[in-house]
């Protein structure tokens, strides 16, 4: 039977914000670490990670970057470490997986379509830049689709999944995006029991409306059946109150400063503190938190001795 304890994934600091908008948002790969460690120490079991430039804090694909805080995380915790495979909407398939091939992890996101990933709108709140790279980096997405075509999807679980033995978090930004990952898992690429992210309040994705998770629930279930996991994201101020629902209907969820940088009305002084504050509500409903070896065991994962870091 299937455990029905909650993961708790923290997305320590990704590819969206910058560092003007948050001093709390980590980019040194020091800083990376000391966050990822803490947020684990706070509850969570799956630490999802991106790399950025330590002198100015923009992504980085560099595998040598990520390499500067991988092996620390590795050896302060038992956590499962997840690498994205997202990057940002500017980078090309190859950089995207250029870390994720080196360092063999036991998880990666994987993206499940193309689409407009709009940051822009961030521009319209004035604020005192610290680097150029920042707004134009928003800029930036206001004319660039965020590439996952079915041949990048199937480039990823050959020579991830298959290649590595690495299992996925398959993120789901639209309902279409079940049907795509339905036509992997018909095609025999995607084993075992599929996790799926399903990530609300991204311009160009499914907002962030309660109907919209009962939606998204309502379609996997036609889809899946009972084989499937589901974890739910939200961006922005939404995050709490769509994730606390989402544990309610026997889902997992995600918190950390790459998804919101706040806790509360105020800005998250951690990625630590905003999962302490989703345990607190779990555990106050009397839902169970998973470790790091429970969560290895629902997922089907390879364990930690097996990655190449």
């Amino acid at each position: 039977m299937k455990s029905n304890k909650v993961i708790i994934t923290c997305a320590v600091t990704g590819s969206v914000h910058t560092p003007s908008m948050s001093p709390h948002l980590p980019y040194k790969p020091e800083d990376i670490a000391s966050e990822a460690i803490a947020a684990a120490e706070a509850g969570a079991s799956i630490l999802h990670l991106h790399a950025r430039d330590p002198e100015d804090g923009r992504p980085t694909a560099d595998p040598k970057a990520f390499m500067r805080f991988l092996p620390v995380i590795k050896q302060a915790s038992d956590a499962v470490i997840n690498i994205t495979t997202g990057g940002s909407s500017v980078m090309t398939l190859e950089d995207r997986l250029a870390a994720a091939l080196a360092a063999e992890p036991e998880m990666c996101s994987l993206n499940m379509g193309s689409m407009n990933f709009g940051l822009y709108p961030m521009l319209d709140r004035p604020r005192a830049w610290k680097h150029a790279w920042e707004p134009e980096l928003l800029e930036a997405t206001r004319g660039t689709i965020f590439r996952n075509t079915f041949a990048d999807i199937e480039t990823v679980l050959k020579r991830l999944g298959e290649g590595c033995g690495t299992r996925f978090e398959f993120e789901c930004y639209d309902v279409g995006h079940l049907y795509t990952l339905a036509h992997f898992r018909d095609r025999g690429l995607v084993p075992g029991t599929p996790f799926m992210q399903f990530v609300f309040g991204v311009l160009g994705g499914i907002g962030a409306d309660p109907e919209n998770l009962v939606h998204m629930k309502r379609i996997a279930d036609k889809l899946f059946g009972e084989d499937y996991r589901f974890s739910v994201l939200a961006a922005g101020r939404r995050q709490m109150p769509m994730i606390t629902m989402a544990a309610t209907m026997g889902g997992s969820v995600r918190v950390g400063l790459e998804d919101s940088l706040f806790d509360g009305r105020a800005l998250a002084a951690s990625n630590a503190d905003q999962v302490r504050r989703i345990r607190a509500i779990l555990e106050g409903l009397s839902l169970e938190v998973a470790t790091p070896d429970e969560a290895r065991a629902m997922l089907g994962l390879k364990g930690g001795d097996r990655v190449a870091f």
